[in-house]
């Protein structure tokens, strides 16, 4: 029992340190109203482990803070990534290229309100969802998706075979 809280803790700790490492390293864009916040592919994480849903909340909030965030971003825009990664947890059942549904809909919704209301951005929100969603699209869809499947356990002899006898018919 106690060592499972210890993975659990290392786990999150862990992944909230790469998402703050990649939040800064790719910081040029990974701030403003055109952002593709590589980290963001993280979020992809909960898919596979309970443990990443903390430790992505608590990586945005330090990147949040490193990179110089305002107040309400680092609340709001935090909170989004923990959405996301809650739907991204509840949606393991299903097929992992449904996983970045939630981080793109939590950021493409809150972020551009954020972005209007906490840094004065003159642009409209309608458009200011679509650069950030567009961003979203790119880090958890794609950079997100691939990262899922370098993770993907390999299949089985079993399932090895039952894909070659669907591909063959």
């Amino acid at each position: 029992m106690k060592n499972s809280k210890i993975l659990f803790l290392t786990q999150a700790g862990l992944i909230a340190a790469l998402y703050v490492v990649l939040t800064v390293l790719f910081s040029a864009f990974s701030f403003g109203e055109m952002q593709v916040r590589v980290s963001e592919m993280l979020t992809i994480l909960p898919f596979f482990l309970p443990a990443a849903i903390p430790g992505l909340f608590a990586g945005c909030i330090i990147g949040n803070i490193i990179g110089g965030a305002v107040f309400a971003d680092i609340v709001f825009g935090s909170l989004a990534t923990l959405v996301g990664a809650v739907v991204t947890y509840l949606i393991r059942g299903h097929s992992m290229y449904l996983a970045p549904i939630g981080p793109i809909a939590a950021n493409t919704l809150i972020v551009p309100f954020v972005l209007k209301y906490a840094y004065a951005v003159n642009l409209p929100i309608f458009f200011m969802m679509l650069t950030v969603g567009a961003g979203e699209v790119i880090s958890c869809g794609v950079l997100g998706v691939c990262l899922g499947k370098v993770l993907r356990k390999p299949p089985t002899r079993s399932e090895e075979r039952r894909v070659g006898k669907e591909c063959r018919s």
